[in-house]
Protein backbone atom coordinates (compact mmCIF):
# COMPACT_ATOMS: atom_id res chain seq x y z
CA UNK A 1 0.00 0.00 0.00
CA UNK A 2 1.36 2.93 -1.42
CA UNK A 3 1.85 5.77 1.83
CA UNK A 4 1.03 8.81 -0.27
CA UNK A 5 -1.92 7.03 -0.82
CA UNK A 6 -2.87 5.95 2.82
CA UNK A 7 -1.59 10.26 3.76
CA UNK A 8 -4.42 11.67 1.48
CA UNK A 9 -6.84 9.06 3.39
CA UNK A 10 -6.33 10.23 6.00
CA UNK A 11 -6.64 13.80 5.38
CA UNK A 12 -10.00 13.35 3.64
CA UNK A 13 -13.21 13.34 6.16
CA UNK A 14 -13.16 10.33 9.28
CA UNK A 15 -15.82 8.13 7.12
CA UNK A 16 -13.59 7.76 3.68
CA UNK A 17 -10.86 7.26 6.39
CA UNK A 18 -12.70 4.61 7.99
CA UNK A 19 -13.77 2.97 4.66
CA UNK A 20 -10.16 2.95 3.50
CA UNK A 21 -9.65 0.74 6.55
CA UNK A 22 -12.11 -1.45 5.89
CA UNK A 23 -11.29 -2.29 2.15
CA UNK A 24 -7.32 -2.11 2.41
CA UNK A 25 -4.97 -4.41 3.86
CA UNK A 26 -3.11 -2.69 6.26
CA UNK A 27 0.39 -2.33 6.62
CA UNK A 28 0.73 -1.21 9.95
CA UNK A 29 4.07 0.48 9.82
CA UNK A 30 2.88 2.51 7.33
CA UNK A 31 -0.14 3.68 9.73
CA UNK A 32 2.40 4.50 12.43
CA UNK A 33 4.51 6.63 10.18
CA UNK A 34 1.03 8.69 8.93
CA UNK A 35 0.85 9.59 12.64
CA UNK A 36 3.52 11.73 12.33
CA UNK A 37 1.75 13.31 9.12
CA UNK A 38 -0.65 14.92 11.12
CA UNK A 39 1.77 17.48 12.09
CA UNK A 40 0.20 17.85 15.65
CA UNK A 41 2.17 19.26 18.51
CA UNK A 42 2.67 17.26 21.51
CA UNK A 43 1.11 20.05 23.27
CA UNK A 44 -2.23 19.81 20.93
CA UNK A 45 -1.93 15.66 20.94
CA UNK A 46 -2.04 15.55 24.88
CA UNK A 47 -4.98 18.16 24.38
CA UNK A 48 -7.22 16.12 22.10
CA UNK A 49 -6.36 12.68 24.82
CA UNK A 50 -6.94 15.05 28.05
CA UNK A 51 -10.71 15.55 26.55
CA UNK A 52 -11.13 12.00 25.34
CA UNK A 53 -10.10 11.13 29.14
CA UNK A 54 -13.01 13.82 30.46
CA UNK A 55 -15.92 12.68 28.51
CA UNK A 56 -14.98 9.18 28.35
CA UNK A 57 -13.20 7.87 31.45
CA UNK A 58 -15.09 10.69 34.11
CA UNK A 59 -18.20 9.44 33.05
CA UNK A 60 -18.13 6.19 32.63
CA UNK A 61 -16.18 6.14 36.33
CA UNK A 62 -19.38 7.89 37.54
CA UNK A 63 -21.96 6.33 36.24
CA UNK A 64 -20.06 2.89 37.79
CA UNK A 65 -19.83 4.69 41.08
CA UNK A 66 -23.50 5.01 40.52
CA UNK A 67 -23.87 1.25 39.70
CA UNK A 68 -21.64 0.03 42.82
CA UNK A 69 -24.04 2.67 45.07
CA UNK A 70 -26.78 0.89 44.01
CA UNK A 71 -25.47 -2.54 43.92
CA UNK A 72 -23.87 -2.79 47.63
CA UNK A 73 -25.70 -0.65 49.55
CA UNK A 74 -27.78 -3.84 51.13
CA UNK A 75 -24.89 -3.86 53.76
CA UNK A 76 -25.74 -0.22 54.87
CA UNK A 77 -29.34 -0.79 54.67
CA UNK A 78 -29.16 -4.40 56.50
CA UNK A 79 -27.96 -2.56 59.71
CA UNK A 80 -29.88 0.35 59.66
CA UNK A 81 -33.16 -2.15 60.07
CA UNK A 82 -34.17 -3.34 56.86
CA UNK A 83 -32.90 -7.06 58.06
CA UNK A 84 -35.80 -6.75 60.79
CA UNK A 85 -38.20 -5.13 58.97
CA UNK A 86 -37.93 -7.39 55.85
CA UNK A 87 -36.91 -10.80 58.40
CA UNK A 88 -33.79 -11.28 56.38
CA UNK A 89 -32.67 -14.06 58.82
CA UNK A 90 -30.95 -17.74 58.02
CA UNK A 91 -29.72 -17.62 54.68
CA UNK A 92 -31.91 -14.76 53.48
CA UNK A 93 -29.74 -12.54 53.18
CA UNK A 94 -27.16 -14.03 51.12
CA UNK A 95 -29.96 -14.92 49.03
CA UNK A 96 -30.88 -11.23 48.34
CA UNK A 97 -27.09 -10.61 47.39
CA UNK A 98 -26.31 -13.40 44.55
CA UNK A 99 -29.85 -13.55 43.47
CA UNK A 100 -29.07 -10.26 41.80
CA UNK A 101 -25.70 -11.16 40.03
CA UNK A 102 -27.48 -14.40 37.93
CA UNK A 103 -28.84 -12.52 35.49
CA UNK A 104 -25.77 -9.67 35.95
CA UNK A 105 -23.84 -12.69 34.81
CA UNK A 106 -26.33 -13.74 31.96
CA UNK A 107 -26.97 -10.49 30.83
CA UNK A 108 -23.09 -9.60 30.08
CA UNK A 109 -22.85 -11.13 26.88
CA UNK A 110 -26.02 -10.18 25.33
CA UNK A 111 -25.97 -6.40 26.20
CA UNK A 112 -22.22 -5.83 24.99
CA UNK A 113 -23.42 -7.05 21.49
CA UNK A 114 -26.36 -4.66 21.86
CA UNK A 115 -24.42 -1.67 23.26
CA UNK A 116 -21.84 -2.70 19.83
CA UNK A 117 -25.27 -2.39 17.62
CA UNK A 118 -27.05 0.88 18.90
CA UNK A 119 -24.44 2.61 20.45
CA UNK A 120 -22.63 3.16 23.83
CA UNK A 121 -24.96 6.79 24.01
CA UNK A 122 -28.26 5.34 23.79
CA UNK A 123 -27.94 1.93 25.43
CA UNK A 124 -25.69 3.12 28.89
CA UNK A 125 -28.93 5.71 29.19
CA UNK A 126 -31.31 3.77 28.70
CA UNK A 127 -29.86 0.90 31.39
CA UNK A 128 -28.76 3.37 34.52
CA UNK A 129 -32.40 5.10 34.62
CA UNK A 130 -34.09 2.05 34.46
CA UNK A 131 -32.15 0.39 37.10
CA UNK A 132 -32.52 3.72 39.03
CA UNK A 133 -36.12 3.35 39.01
CA UNK A 134 -35.68 -0.69 40.46
CA UNK A 135 -33.43 0.72 43.29
CA UNK A 136 -36.44 3.30 43.73
CA UNK A 137 -38.44 1.06 43.99
CA UNK A 138 -36.98 -1.31 46.69
CA UNK A 139 -37.74 1.50 49.33
CA UNK A 140 -40.95 0.04 48.98
CA UNK A 141 -40.80 -3.61 49.70
CA UNK A 142 -42.43 -5.30 52.31
CA UNK A 143 -41.29 -8.73 51.82
CA UNK A 144 -38.04 -10.66 52.01
CA UNK A 145 -39.60 -12.22 49.07
CA UNK A 146 -40.16 -8.93 46.75
CA UNK A 147 -36.54 -7.83 47.46
CA UNK A 148 -34.71 -10.63 45.55
CA UNK A 149 -37.40 -10.47 43.07
CA UNK A 150 -36.79 -6.67 42.23
CA UNK A 151 -32.72 -7.69 42.83
CA UNK A 152 -32.50 -10.03 39.81
CA UNK A 153 -34.13 -7.00 37.80
CA UNK A 154 -31.76 -4.89 39.02
CA UNK A 155 -28.91 -7.16 37.63
CA UNK A 156 -30.30 -7.48 34.68
CA UNK A 157 -30.43 -3.92 33.88
CA UNK A 158 -26.92 -2.86 35.36
CA UNK A 159 -25.32 -5.99 33.53
CA UNK A 160 -24.63 -4.14 30.43
CA UNK A 161 -22.56 -0.77 32.12
CA UNK A 162 -19.33 -2.67 33.79
CA UNK A 163 -18.87 -4.80 30.41
CA UNK A 164 -19.73 -1.83 28.03
CA UNK A 165 -17.47 0.59 29.84
CA UNK A 166 -14.39 -1.49 30.09
CA UNK A 167 -15.17 -2.20 25.55
CA UNK A 168 -15.58 1.55 25.17
CA UNK A 169 -12.65 2.21 26.84
CA UNK A 170 -10.16 0.03 25.32
CA UNK A 171 -11.72 1.55 21.60
CA UNK A 172 -10.39 4.83 22.60
CA UNK A 173 -6.46 3.90 23.70
CA UNK A 174 -3.39 2.27 22.72
CA UNK A 175 -2.59 -0.65 24.71
CA UNK A 176 -0.25 1.01 27.07
CA UNK A 177 -2.22 4.11 27.63
CA UNK A 178 -5.42 1.91 28.90
CA UNK A 179 -4.07 0.71 32.64
CA UNK A 180 -4.36 4.24 33.63
CA UNK A 181 -7.81 4.91 31.99
CA UNK A 182 -8.69 1.63 33.76
CA UNK A 183 -7.27 2.52 37.24
CA UNK A 184 -9.03 5.97 37.11
CA UNK A 185 -12.40 4.34 36.09
CA UNK A 186 -12.78 2.01 38.77
CA UNK A 187 -11.22 4.36 41.22
CA UNK A 188 -13.84 7.29 40.74
CA UNK A 189 -16.21 4.49 41.00
CA UNK A 190 -14.58 2.60 43.70
CA UNK A 191 -13.58 5.54 45.70
CA UNK A 192 -16.73 7.63 45.29
CA UNK A 193 -18.82 4.51 46.51
CA UNK A 194 -16.85 3.98 49.50
CA UNK A 195 -18.55 6.77 51.27
CA UNK A 196 -21.81 5.20 50.44
CA UNK A 197 -21.97 3.89 53.89
CA UNK A 198 -21.65 7.90 55.58
CA UNK A 199 -24.14 8.79 52.54
CA UNK A 200 -26.46 5.82 54.14
CA UNK A 201 -26.05 7.04 57.26
CA UNK A 202 -27.00 10.85 56.55
CA UNK A 203 -30.13 9.35 54.60
CA UNK A 204 -31.43 7.13 58.09
CA UNK A 205 -31.30 10.15 59.34
CA UNK A 206 -34.93 11.21 58.00
CA UNK A 207 -36.28 8.45 59.47
CA UNK A 208 -40.02 8.68 59.97
CA UNK A 209 -40.06 10.95 57.58
CA UNK A 210 -43.41 10.45 54.96
CA UNK A 211 -43.88 7.42 57.69
CA UNK A 212 -40.71 5.52 55.84
CA UNK A 213 -38.22 3.74 58.05
CA UNK A 214 -34.82 5.60 57.80
CA UNK A 215 -33.33 2.49 55.62
CA UNK A 216 -36.14 2.68 52.80
CA UNK A 217 -35.17 6.44 51.99
CA UNK A 218 -31.11 4.98 51.16
CA UNK A 219 -33.28 3.74 48.17
CA UNK A 220 -35.52 6.10 47.61
CA UNK A 221 -33.19 9.21 47.53
CA UNK A 222 -30.35 6.91 45.36
CA UNK A 223 -32.93 5.99 43.16
CA UNK A 224 -33.65 9.12 42.07
CA UNK A 225 -30.17 10.31 41.95
CA UNK A 226 -29.54 7.67 39.56
CA UNK A 227 -32.47 8.37 37.28
CA UNK A 228 -31.21 12.23 37.20
CA UNK A 229 -27.70 11.08 36.42
CA UNK A 230 -28.64 9.46 33.68
CA UNK A 231 -30.64 11.37 31.95
CA UNK A 232 -27.44 13.90 32.64
CA UNK A 233 -25.06 11.06 30.72
CA UNK A 234 -26.93 11.50 27.26
CA UNK A 235 -25.49 14.43 26.95
CA UNK A 236 -21.87 13.82 27.93
CA UNK A 237 -21.44 10.07 26.69
CA UNK A 238 -19.63 9.13 23.62
CA UNK A 239 -20.19 6.72 20.53
CA UNK A 240 -16.97 4.59 19.43
CA UNK A 241 -14.36 6.39 17.90
CA UNK A 242 -15.61 5.24 14.29
CA UNK A 243 -19.06 6.97 14.94
CA UNK A 244 -19.99 9.58 12.90
CA UNK A 245 -22.95 10.71 15.48
CA UNK A 246 -22.75 14.23 17.41
CA UNK A 247 -21.02 13.06 20.25
CA UNK A 248 -18.01 13.68 17.83
CA UNK A 249 -18.22 17.08 18.43
CA UNK A 250 -16.08 17.49 21.15
CA UNK A 251 -13.61 16.84 18.70
CA UNK A 252 -12.77 18.41 14.85
CA UNK A 253 -12.29 16.29 12.31
CA UNK A 254 -8.38 16.00 12.49
CA UNK A 255 -8.66 14.95 15.88
CA UNK A 256 -10.89 12.32 14.99
CA UNK A 257 -8.90 10.83 11.84
CA UNK A 258 -5.44 11.20 14.50
CA UNK A 259 -7.31 9.30 16.91
CA UNK A 260 -8.61 6.49 14.74
CA UNK A 261 -4.78 6.13 12.74
CA UNK A 262 -2.97 6.09 16.59
CA UNK A 263 -5.10 3.27 17.35
CA UNK A 264 -4.61 1.09 13.87
CA UNK A 265 -0.57 1.80 14.10
CA UNK A 266 -0.93 0.20 17.65
CA UNK A 267 -3.10 -3.06 16.93
CA UNK A 268 -4.51 -2.80 13.54
CA UNK A 269 -8.43 -2.68 15.10
CA UNK A 270 -9.83 0.54 14.70
CA UNK A 271 -12.69 -0.04 13.12
CA UNK A 272 -14.80 -3.07 13.70
CA UNK A 273 -16.80 -5.57 11.26
CA UNK A 274 -19.89 -6.52 10.84
CA UNK A 275 -21.21 -8.58 12.96
CA UNK A 276 -21.39 -11.81 12.55
CA UNK A 277 -22.34 -14.83 15.93
CA UNK A 278 -19.35 -16.99 14.81
CA UNK A 279 -16.85 -14.53 14.69
CA UNK A 280 -17.83 -13.16 18.07
CA UNK A 281 -17.38 -16.88 20.10
CA UNK A 282 -14.68 -17.97 18.27
CA UNK A 283 -12.34 -16.59 20.60
CA UNK A 284 -13.91 -19.16 23.37
CA UNK A 285 -10.97 -21.57 22.05
CA UNK A 286 -8.27 -19.61 23.72
CA UNK A 287 -7.92 -21.04 27.05
CA UNK A 288 -5.96 -17.78 28.48
CA UNK A 289 -9.13 -16.06 28.07
CA UNK A 290 -10.88 -18.28 30.72
CA UNK A 291 -7.51 -17.85 32.72
CA UNK A 292 -7.77 -14.25 33.20
CA UNK A 293 -11.90 -14.65 33.90
CA UNK A 294 -11.06 -16.93 36.95
CA UNK A 295 -8.74 -13.71 37.83
CA UNK A 296 -11.40 -11.49 38.05
CA UNK A 297 -13.61 -14.38 39.25
CA UNK A 298 -11.66 -14.74 42.50
CA UNK A 299 -10.91 -10.71 43.18
CA UNK A 300 -14.42 -10.09 42.99
CA UNK A 301 -15.55 -12.70 45.69
CA UNK A 302 -13.25 -10.55 47.71
CA UNK A 303 -14.44 -7.07 46.60
CA UNK A 304 -17.72 -7.68 46.71
CA UNK A 305 -17.45 -9.97 50.06
CA UNK A 306 -16.21 -6.59 51.43
CA UNK A 307 -18.90 -4.59 50.23
CA UNK A 308 -21.95 -6.99 51.36
CA UNK A 309 -20.43 -7.58 54.75
CA UNK A 310 -17.82 -5.35 55.58
CA UNK A 311 -20.18 -3.38 57.84
CA UNK A 312 -21.65 -6.37 59.55
CA UNK A 313 -18.00 -7.44 60.10
CA UNK A 314 -17.09 -3.65 62.03
CA UNK A 315 -20.33 -4.28 64.04
CA UNK A 316 -20.51 -8.17 65.35
CA UNK A 317 -16.52 -8.77 64.90
CA UNK A 318 -14.66 -5.76 65.75
CA UNK A 319 -17.75 -4.14 68.05
CA UNK A 320 -18.03 -0.69 65.96
CA UNK A 321 -21.19 0.87 66.55
CA UNK A 322 -23.59 1.29 63.49
CA UNK A 323 -22.71 4.83 63.26
CA UNK A 324 -18.89 4.23 63.49
CA UNK A 325 -19.02 0.99 61.03
CA UNK A 326 -21.05 2.85 58.14
CA UNK A 327 -18.28 5.81 58.00
CA UNK A 328 -15.13 3.41 58.73
CA UNK A 329 -15.68 1.56 55.03
CA UNK A 330 -14.50 4.32 53.52
CA UNK A 331 -10.83 4.91 54.79
CA UNK A 332 -9.45 1.40 53.65
CA UNK A 333 -11.11 2.44 49.95
CA UNK A 334 -9.24 6.33 49.85
CA UNK A 335 -6.02 4.30 50.74
CA UNK A 336 -6.46 2.02 47.95
CA UNK A 337 -6.89 4.60 45.24
CA UNK A 338 -3.31 5.24 45.83
CA UNK A 339 -1.64 1.97 45.38
CA UNK A 340 -4.42 1.67 42.15
CA UNK A 341 -3.24 4.39 40.28
CA UNK A 342 0.66 3.85 41.29
CA UNK A 343 0.61 0.07 39.86
CA UNK A 344 -1.45 1.61 37.02
CA UNK A 345 0.74 4.46 35.97
CA UNK A 346 3.98 2.26 36.52
CA UNK A 347 2.29 -0.60 34.68
CA UNK A 348 1.82 1.36 31.82
CA UNK A 349 5.28 2.90 31.93
CA UNK A 350 7.20 -0.34 32.05
CA UNK A 351 4.79 -2.26 29.88
CA UNK A 352 4.51 -4.96 32.39
CA UNK A 353 1.51 -6.51 33.75
CA UNK A 354 2.19 -9.68 35.60
CA UNK A 355 4.71 -8.38 38.28
CA UNK A 356 2.30 -5.88 39.92
CA UNK A 357 -0.74 -8.19 40.20
CA UNK A 358 1.68 -10.59 42.26
CA UNK A 359 2.94 -7.56 44.16
CA UNK A 360 -0.86 -6.60 44.93
CA UNK A 361 -2.49 -9.92 45.65
CA UNK A 362 0.42 -10.34 47.85
CA UNK A 363 -0.52 -7.01 49.97
CA UNK A 364 -4.23 -8.27 50.18
CA UNK A 365 -3.07 -12.39 51.11
CA UNK A 366 -1.22 -10.32 53.85
CA UNK A 367 -3.98 -8.86 55.48
CA UNK A 368 -6.42 -11.41 55.21
CA UNK A 369 -5.48 -13.14 58.32
CA UNK A 370 -4.96 -10.20 59.74
CA UNK A 371 -8.45 -8.79 59.28
CA UNK A 372 -9.87 -12.75 60.67
CA UNK A 373 -6.97 -13.45 63.22
CA UNK A 374 -5.60 -10.77 65.15
CA UNK A 375 -6.17 -10.09 68.73
CA UNK A 376 -7.03 -6.33 68.88
CA UNK A 377 -9.71 -4.57 66.62
CA UNK A 378 -7.48 -1.63 65.28
CA UNK A 379 -5.17 -4.48 64.30
CA UNK A 380 -8.19 -6.14 62.39
CA UNK A 381 -8.92 -3.01 60.54
CA UNK A 382 -5.74 -2.37 59.95
CA UNK A 383 -5.61 -6.26 58.06
CA UNK A 384 -8.88 -4.28 55.99
CA UNK A 385 -6.66 -1.75 54.68
CA UNK A 386 -4.00 -4.21 53.42
CA UNK A 387 -6.88 -6.16 51.30
CA UNK A 388 -9.09 -3.63 50.27
CA UNK A 389 -5.78 -1.90 48.87
CA UNK A 390 -4.22 -5.07 47.39
CA UNK A 391 -7.69 -6.47 45.81
CA UNK A 392 -8.71 -3.34 44.42
CA UNK A 393 -5.78 -2.67 42.70
CA UNK A 394 -5.61 -5.73 41.52
CA UNK A 395 -8.84 -5.33 39.47
CA UNK A 396 -8.26 -2.52 36.99
CA UNK A 397 -5.10 -4.50 36.34
CA UNK A 398 -6.62 -7.24 35.50
CA UNK A 399 -8.87 -5.35 32.39
CA UNK A 400 -5.87 -3.78 31.13
CA UNK A 401 -4.42 -7.37 31.35
CA UNK A 402 -6.71 -8.99 29.08
CA UNK A 403 -6.97 -6.07 26.92
CA UNK A 404 -3.33 -6.03 25.61
CA UNK A 405 -3.78 -9.51 24.72
CA UNK A 406 -6.25 -9.29 22.40
CA UNK A 407 -7.22 -8.04 18.83
CA UNK A 408 -10.37 -7.19 17.07
CA UNK A 409 -13.57 -5.29 18.04
CA UNK A 410 -15.50 -8.67 18.41
CA UNK A 411 -13.26 -10.58 19.89
CA UNK A 412 -12.92 -7.33 22.25
CA UNK A 413 -16.52 -7.56 23.05
CA UNK A 414 -16.00 -11.34 23.94
CA UNK A 415 -13.38 -11.37 26.11
CA UNK A 416 -15.04 -7.97 28.06
CA UNK A 417 -18.15 -9.35 28.53
CA UNK A 418 -16.78 -12.93 29.09
CA UNK A 419 -14.96 -11.48 31.86
CA UNK A 420 -16.84 -9.60 33.38
CA UNK A 421 -19.32 -12.68 33.54
CA UNK A 422 -17.04 -14.52 35.53
CA UNK A 423 -16.69 -11.26 37.71
CA UNK A 424 -20.57 -11.77 37.95
CA UNK A 425 -19.78 -15.10 39.20
CA UNK A 426 -17.20 -13.86 42.04
CA UNK A 427 -20.10 -12.01 43.43
CA UNK A 428 -22.42 -14.74 43.79
CA UNK A 429 -19.44 -16.30 45.58
CA UNK A 430 -18.79 -13.33 47.49
CA UNK A 431 -22.65 -13.44 48.61
CA UNK A 432 -22.37 -16.58 50.52
CA UNK A 433 -19.06 -16.81 51.60
CA UNK A 434 -19.48 -15.16 55.39
CA UNK A 435 -21.89 -17.46 56.39
CA UNK A 436 -24.14 -15.72 59.45
CA UNK A 437 -23.44 -19.15 61.03
CA UNK A 438 -19.90 -18.06 61.10
CA UNK A 439 -20.09 -14.79 62.85
CA UNK A 440 -17.90 -12.85 64.67
CA UNK A 441 -15.24 -14.35 63.32
CA UNK A 442 -16.02 -15.27 59.67
CA UNK A 443 -12.88 -17.81 59.49
CA UNK A 444 -14.39 -20.38 56.60
CA UNK A 445 -15.00 -17.26 54.43
CA UNK A 446 -11.36 -16.15 55.09
CA UNK A 447 -9.86 -18.99 54.24
CA UNK A 448 -11.89 -19.46 51.13
CA UNK A 449 -10.41 -16.19 50.34
CA UNK A 450 -6.74 -16.99 50.92
CA UNK A 451 -7.46 -19.99 48.97
CA UNK A 452 -8.30 -17.79 45.78
CA UNK A 453 -5.73 -15.23 45.98
CA UNK A 454 -3.63 -18.10 45.74
CA UNK A 455 -4.87 -19.97 42.88
CA UNK A 456 -4.70 -16.46 41.15
CA UNK A 457 -1.02 -16.26 41.86
CA UNK A 458 -0.25 -19.43 40.38
CA UNK A 459 -2.81 -18.42 37.36
CA UNK A 460 -0.48 -15.31 36.87
CA UNK A 461 2.28 -17.67 36.40
CA UNK A 462 1.22 -19.97 34.15
CA UNK A 463 -0.39 -17.21 31.67
CA UNK A 464 2.85 -15.29 32.34
CA UNK A 465 5.07 -18.51 30.87
CA UNK A 466 2.74 -18.96 28.00
CA UNK A 467 2.86 -15.15 26.83
CA UNK A 468 6.69 -15.61 27.18
CA UNK A 469 7.08 -18.84 25.01
CA UNK A 470 4.34 -17.14 22.41
CA UNK A 471 6.41 -14.51 22.24
CA UNK A 472 9.63 -16.08 21.43
CA UNK A 473 8.25 -17.91 18.76
CA UNK A 474 7.06 -14.86 16.86
CA UNK A 475 10.18 -13.80 17.82
CA UNK A 476 11.90 -16.05 15.81
CA UNK A 477 9.27 -15.80 13.22
CA UNK A 478 7.39 -19.38 13.70
CA UNK A 479 4.25 -17.64 14.17
CA UNK A 480 1.74 -14.32 13.61
CA UNK A 481 -0.07 -13.34 17.12
CA UNK A 482 -3.53 -13.03 17.31
CA UNK A 483 -3.68 -13.48 13.29
CA UNK A 484 -7.04 -14.40 13.02
CA UNK A 485 -7.60 -12.04 10.40
CA UNK A 486 -4.94 -12.04 8.34
CA UNK A 487 -3.91 -8.33 9.40
CA UNK A 488 -2.02 -8.76 12.69
CA UNK A 489 0.83 -5.98 12.93
CA UNK A 490 4.13 -8.48 12.83
CA UNK A 491 5.13 -6.97 16.04
CA UNK A 492 2.70 -7.35 17.82
CA UNK A 493 3.49 -9.40 21.21
CA UNK A 494 1.86 -10.05 24.07
CA UNK A 495 2.51 -8.33 26.98
CA UNK A 496 3.18 -9.94 30.81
Amino acid sequence: MNVGIVKDECTKTGSQLEEAVKNTKIDHHEYARILAEFNLTPEEQHRIIRKVDRRVVVTLGVLFCVSLIDRVNLGSANIAGMGQDLELTGDRYAIVTLVFFITYTLGQQPSTIILREIGPRKFITMIVILWGAVTLGIGFTTHWEQLAGIRVILGLFESGLFPGSVYLLSTWYTRYEVGVRYSVFYTVGTVASAFSGILAYGLTQMNGLANLAGWRWIFIIEGLATCLLGSVAYLLLVEFPESKTDSWSFLDQRSRDWIMARVNADRGDAVAQPFHLRKFFSPASDWKIWATGILLCNLTTLNYALAFFLPIILTTNMGFSVAAAQCLTAPPYIAAAFLMYGSAHYSDKLRLRAPFLILNMLIALVGLPIMGFASSAAVRYFGVFLVTMGTLSTTPLVFAYQANNIRGHWKRAFCSSTTLAFGGIGGIIGGVVFRPQDAPYFRTGLIICMALLGLNLIIVVCLTAAYRTLNGKADRGDMMLENYDGESPPDFRYTY
